[in-house]
């Protein structure tokens, strides 16, 4: 899973004009964003799952969704063409007071499953290999009860990782109209695991109310 944020605005360049939900939203999707090196653009995404805070109403979030949808350059795989589940928690974002960066209005994150996040895994991979085979830092771990084999085991495991999120995007190109019925309840069910996932983290039942502090509100939209 990839993960974004956005705005990210330093102190020194903060400006009176805020950003607006579509700027944001637009922004989120952006490899400058990812808090990975990873250019989102060289694969196509399954499920998103975004969570605005501050100053936002659903009405923007819809519209910046459907925008979003049309943009070429952000493309979802044909069997999960509205994977999007979308929440907003109407306290503003917070800063650490002095940091470097600068306070908002609004913000948004974004996880998103995405067949991009393959060349994550092959530059792990790489770098892997090359420490490996001169065997660097492995004695530490095997003095402290690890066997060597265990290496190997995970490296397998990440190769395979890495050829299914390959396999996904291909099929996806060749494959396109095809077994749309069970490819698209797959895509609901990465996305309902999203919204799962970030409701249990922050106490909101499967309808999208707030259980905690009610000082804070956070609405559950679907797109």
């Amino acid at each position: 899973m990839l993960t974004s944020y956005a705005p990210v605005i330093s102190a020194e360049k903060a400006y009176h004009e805020q950003l607006s939900v579509a700027e944001i939203t637009n922004s989120v999707f952006e490899p400058a964003s990812m808090m990975v090196k990873c250019d989102p653009r060289h694969g196509k995404y399954m499920a998103c799952c975004m969570m605005y805070r501050g100053d936002v109403v659903p009405k923007d979030v819809n519209a910046a969704v459907a925008t979003i949808k049309t943009k070429r350059t952000i493309q979802f795989v044909d069997w999960s063409p509205t994977g999007f589940k979308c929440g907003i928690n109407y306290q503003p974002p917070t800063v650490v007071p002095g940091g470097d960066l600068a306070k908002v209005m609004r913000a948004v994150c974004m996880i998103s499953n995405s067949t991009a996040v393959a060349e994550v895994f092959s530059r792990i991979d790489h770098k892997f290999d090359l420490m490996y085979a001169k065997r660097a830092f492995v004695h530490w771990y095997v003095g402290e009860g690890m066997e060597e084999g265990e290496f190997s085991e995970a490296r397998e495991d990440l190769a395979a990782l890495e050829k299914d999120y390959e396999e996904v995007g291909i099929e996806t190109a060749e494959g396109e109209g095809e077994e749309e019925g069970y490819g698209g309840q797959c895509g609901n069910q990465i996305g309902a695991k999203f919204w799962e996932v970030i409701s249990d983290e922050h106490g909101i039942d499967p309808t999208g109310t707030y259980h905690g502090d009610s000082d804070l509100q956070l609405e559950r939209i679907n797109v």
